[in-house]
């Protein structure tokens, strides 16, 4: 899905974009215009992608975009038709490229476009609370509640018959039909990504959002942090109890139940039908298949394959954990 939130302020010279990550002797005869950066998977000619770890080798083989920042040992897994730009720290210099695409995705600041709800249009289409506030670029559908004191910021769009609880924050998200999202809960805010470069922290750039699909519930004191190339989401007839933390990324698939205090960290992708118990951990990066059932408490670190039953730390087959702590 096309970023609908982010301005790009390409597109940008090759030969500009090589000064930024410190490529100044690399030679590319054509002054290519790049249009874009983007993951390995949604680039397309003349946009520019990163590739930082063999996970995603299968992904990297098929790329179409034009150039790919990386590494020395990575590069030939690249298609010849994209150009390997190698560099000494992946991710950092993704963050440069991306801050030069879209500089306004870097902070977080409150929104100070937020109107108080009686000034804006939606007065007399909604039911809400007292104190709620209404950033731009936002809409909302038909029959929805928002509770007191939530905010709803910049760039977001609610579908039909949703309900906001009290106190909540939102930004960057696009929520569909028939969602509850309850108290207290924050979505659409940047993901916790940045790198430690001597003697300060380099913020990385978080262009994506957030999208909760139909039916969802969401439970109080939850937060789900946008996407940083891709997009955070959370699949239809998904429901969250409460204080959970949803990282940048983070694929949730259909009919799935999360119980409270559970944390699943960037980039990993849950199936449909998957059942977590309460606290349990899920390390980024990683692939929960199909009917997965994970036991409160575990901490999962490693791909979980379609119709398992796990519990422990690592997690691991529930019968083998039984048997192994009689």
């Amino acid at each position: 899905m096309i970023n609908p939130f982010f301005k790009n302020n390409g597109p940008f010279k090759i030969v500009d974009i090589l000064k930024i990550i410190n490529l100044n002797s690399v030679v590319i005869t054509d002054d290519i215009l790049i249009a874009d950066i983007k993951d390995l998977y949604t680039s397309t000619k003349n946009d520019i992608t990163f590739f930082h770890s063999k996970k995603y080798k299968d992904i990297a083989k098929t790329t179409k975009a034009s150039f790919c920042i990386t590494t020395e040992n990575l590069k030939n897994e690249l298609p010849k038709t994209c150009i390997p730009l190698i560099v000494n720290n992946v991710l950092v210099s993704t963050s440069k490229v991306t801050s030069k695409f879209y500089p306004s995705s870097i902070n977080d600041n409150f929104d100070n476009t937020g109107k108080n709800i009686i000034e804006t249009k939606f007065k007399n289409k909604i039911k809400f609370g007292k104190n709620v506030l209404i950033g731009s670029n936002v809409n909302i559908g038909n029959n929805c509640l928002i509770g007191h004191n939530t905010i709803i910021e910049q760039n977001v769009l609610i579908g039909d018959n949703c309900s906001i609880g009290s106190n909540t924050v939102i930004r960057n998200t696009i929520i569909k039909n028939n969602v509850i999202i309850l108290d207290n809960s924050i979505i659409g805010k940047h993901g916790f990504g940045f790198f430690p470069i001597k003697d300060k922290n380099l913020r990385y750039p978080h262009i994506g959002f957030v999208l909760i699909e139909d039916n969802c519930e969401i439970g109080c004191s939850c937060t789900i942090d946008r996407g940083s190339m891709s997009n955070t989401v959370i699949g239809k007839n998904t429901f969250l109890d409460n204080q959970i933390h949803i990282a940048h990324n983070v694929k949730i698939g259909e009919n799935s139940i999360i119980a409270g205090q559970v944390g699943i960290a960037g980039s990993s992708i849950i199936g449909n039908n998957v059942r977590i118990g309460g606290q349990a951990g899920i390390s980024g990066h990683l692939k929960i298949g199909n009917n997965v059932e994970i036991a409160g408490g575990s901490g999962v670190i490693k791909n979980i394959p379609d119709n398992s039953k796990v519990m422990g730390y690592p997690a691991k087959n529930i019968r083998d954990f039984l048997k192994k702590n009689k």
